[in-house]
Parts: structure tokens; sequence; C-alpha cells
């Protein structure tokens, strides 16, 4: 079962045993996980699910599409190389120890 250790801006931390098929987005939503805003839903429209993607998880989530791309320049917390749209990282098998980092600011 996929495991995603959520680190707060404050250096806290959640983890969430997911169910594969789940993306990084709705387990935070679900999981009652504080700085994952979410406004569309997971629809790839708003980019208030913004993470920074950590360096050690494997590498096991597809690149970064053009919608997300485009997405990731209208965050609200400075884009990394890292960042990502939660809601674009569904787990599986593969993705096993996910950490993603939660920004200062989603709005």
């Amino acid at each position: 079962m996929p495991k995603v250790t959520y680190v707060h801006p404050d250096g806290t931390e959640t983890v969430l045993d997911l169910t594969p098929g789940t993306t990084v987005m709705r387990g935070a939503v679900a999981g009652g996980v504080r700085g994952i805003v979410a406004e569309c839903g997971g629809n790839r429209m708003c980019a208030t699910c913004h993470v920074y993607l950590d360096e050690n998880t494997p590498g096991a989530f597809p690149p970064v599409t053009d919608d997300e791309d485009e997405l990731l320049d209208c965050t609200a917390a400075p884009r990394e190389a890292n960042s990502r749209l939660s809601c674009q990282l569904v787990l599986n098998e593969e993705t096993a120890d996910t950490v993603v980092r939660i920004p200062d600011s989603q709005t």
C-alpha cells in the first residue's frame, strides 16, 4: 500500500497509507491534510494542490505534462524544479514511499 508523507511548512509531518489509484491530492483532502486547498477538486484547473516532490522519492511518477507545466507557472508559492500538482500524482505500488513538501501558501 502506498505511503505518502506530507511535510508541512513548519516541518511537521502527516503520514497516510493510501490505496493505489488515489492521487496525492485526494489522499490529502480525504485525510484532512492542511495546506492542500484543491479548489478545482483535482481537475487540473487551479494549481492550489501544488507540492514539492521530495528528490528522494522514487521516479515512478510520469513527467510533467504541458498542461501541468502551464499551471505550475501560476502557483502562489515559488515554482521549483521539483514542483508538481498533487492531483497529477497517481499512486501505485512503485510509489510506495512518496514524500511531498507543502508550500507556505496555495492562494
